[in-house]
């Protein structure tokens, strides 16, 4: 048991819950990933006991929190941040809690700048000169998130599909991006893709199918290759309508289990980044987005 009290950091995700536990001397006592399948950020209530019930869990027991730093997705309002805020002092913990994709910066060791994350979705987060927090895209997979698994698969399913349907007789072979999405989904023909993609339009059926874009990519299809660049230059946008309202910094944090294991995105935003804002400075995320949770709590340790 820790004898002192904890300062205590979530990464509430898609997919995984991120928990690091620390002293106040900096001594890690915890630091674990626990499934988030049930994560929800609303009802406020409701997502303060789950996130709790998973805190009580990993702590030694009799483990006082000194503070807690949270970053959870589906906080896309300064006001919806505040109510999870609000219902974790009614149980007891002092807490800071953001946008998960506010956690990049603070764990990048850097005090301003944006965050940019593309995984399960996709969203920028900045502040202004005043402190006010600025979001970008984290529209949900079926309408935006650009750049996110999900959306990825949706665009380069579209695109096969239609390369296929303007195939006239004669044409080459389709280019190894309908094959490997066709292999990914297990079936064996555009129309099996179709009802494969579309009887189940979620992220948990999609977003693992985004590597077979990116294998497609590597093996020379230029349709996949387009839909990267195309989600490179999507998440750019992100940084220029932060940018256009005010957002301070000289840094951009990615992070995101898309940009983390796939270079082609990371190259394609860099390019599109550098090319209308040479003076910001991308930044890959070496740590995980919980040591930002951590930095945030302990700003207001007491």
């Amino acid at each position: 048991m820790s004898a002192s009290p904890l300062i205590v950091g979530l990464d509430a995700g898609g997919t995984k819950l991120g928990v690091r536990a620390e002293t106040l001397d900096g001594s890690r006592v915890a630091d674990v990933a626990l499934p988030a399948d049930e994560w929800s950020a609303s009802p406020a209530g409701g997502a303060a006991r789950w996130l709790h019930d998973r805190v009580r869990h990993v702590l030694p027991d009799g483990a006082t929190v000194a503070a807690l730093g949270v970053g959870a997705q589906g906080l896309d309002t300064v006001e919806h941040a505040r109510e999870l805020r609000d219902a974790l002092a009614g149980l007891g913990y002092r807490a800071a809690v953001v946008n998960d994709a506010e956690l990049l910066v603070p764990a990048a060791g850097l005090q301003q700048g944006i965050g940019v994350i593309a995984g399960t979705g996709s969203i920028a987060v900045g502040a202004d000169a005043a402190g006010n927090t600025l979001f970008a895209g984290g529209w949900g997979w079926v309408i935006g998130d650009e750049g996110g698994a999900p959306a990825i698969v949706r665009e380069a399913t579209i695109a096969a599909l239609r390369a296929d349907d303007e195939r006239r007789p004669g044409d080459h072979a389709d280019d190894r991006l309908l094959e490997a999405l066709q292999q990914a989904f297990g079936v064996s023909s555009p129309a099996a893709l179709a009802r494969a993609v579309n009887d189940d339009p979620t992220p948990e059926n999609w977003g693992p199918r985004a590597v077979a874009v990116f294998a497609a990519a590597d093996d020379g299809s230029a349709l996949a290759r387009e839909v990267i660049r195309s989600a490179g230059a999507a998440l750019a946008e992100l940084v220029d309508r932060l940018t256009g309202r005010g957002a301070t910094g000289s840094h951009i944090v990615v992070g995101g289990s898309v940009f983390a294991h796939q270079p082609r995105l990371l190259a394609a935003f860099g390019s599109a980044v550098a090319a209308a804002h040479p003076d910001l400075t991308i930044v890959p995320l070496a740590d995980a987005p919980v040591a930002g949770a951590v930095e945030l709590a302990r700003r207001i340790a007491v």
